[in-house]
């Protein structure tokens, strides 16, 4: 069946319930990931994110694409990858974490430089920290990507404490920052529904994909951080549904994606939103 997603939102969102505490168990959770990849929505999956530990993975078929989130040492990624790989996985990429809040981050982009030297088949996103040493690890992801390496950056914006939630401006300066570098980036956490939104439990306040959707739109039209952080400070669609929809038909970007433990919720939200044609059928 031919997908009803239109180019801006392809590939926009990872599975990344093999991540998450759960009962699901890994053959409940490829299972599923299959079918909505082979689904009429399945242009708007990207990877099935598994931890670096995981290594004994079913694929059957083979060709599942998964994308290898570190949780051990960097040293170990590259026997993640080649049992993974050697299970019938499609490994598209690999992420991992450079350095804790207020660490130096350029030790650990040098151990992915060199891991992205030597399996170039392979997207590696390094989660730069958003603190100190942010702009100088960005320019040497920029240098490394002038080398042809195919390095790019990742970025959480949510965790557990609410200086893990960046405003809308300090977001959008990232944003720019990473345009004016040409950099593609990923996001994790914090990221779980279309509009930006305060959380009754928590007390934290979330950003919203659509939020980030128009955001990078503006800022890959050349907006500056003003321009950009107000489409990321709304909580009303109004403003974002329009420009997103008038775009549906063009490549998204800097923005490769973000992960969820639920496809179905995002699905779901754009289709009420009208960003995507379809049903569940």
């Amino acid at each position: 069946m031919s997908s009803m997603v239109p180019p801006l939102l392809a590939g926009l969102v990872d599975d990344s319930a093999l991540l998450q505490p759960g009962p699901a168990t890994v053959a409940d959770t490829t299972a599923g990931f299959r079918e909505h990849h082979a689904a009429w929505y399945g242009e708007l999956v990207g990877s099935l994110l598994v931890p670096s530990s995981l290594l004994d993975l079913d694929v059957d078929p083979p060709g599942l694409p998964v994308g290898v989130v570190n949780d051990a040492a960097v040293t170990a990624l590259p026997t993640a990858v080649a049992k993974l790989r050697a299970g019938g996985a499609t490994v598209r990429s690999i992420e991992s974490a450079v350095a804790r809040r207020g660490e130096d981050p350029q030790p650990g982009l040098a151990e992915l430089r060199t891991l992205a030297a030597g399996d170039k088949d392979l997207e590696v996103y390094a989660e730069i920290p958003l603190s100190w040493g942010l702009l100088g690890a960005l320019d040497a992801v920029a240098a490394m990507r002038a080398d042809g390496l195919r390095i790019a950056p990742k970025f959480r914006v949510g965790g557990l404490a609410a200086e893990l939630f960046p405003t809308p401006v300090e977001l959008a300066a990232v944003i720019c920052a990473c345009r004016d570098r040409d950099l593609p980036f990923k996001l994790a956490t914090g990221i779980r529904h279309a509009l930006r939104h305060t959380d009754p439990e928590t007390g934290f306040t979330h950003h919203g994909f659509l939020n980030v959707l128009v955001a990078v739109l503006l800022a890959g039209d050349g907006q500056e951080v003003a321009e950009v952080a107000e489409a990321l400070g709304a909580t009303h669609p109004v403003p974002l549904v329009e420009p997103a929809r008038a775009r549906r038909d063009e490549t998204r970007p800097l923005w490769a994606g973000f992960g969820v433990a639920t496809i179905v919720e995002p699905l779901t939200e754009l289709v009420r939103l009208g960003l995507i044609n379809g049903g569940y059928q």
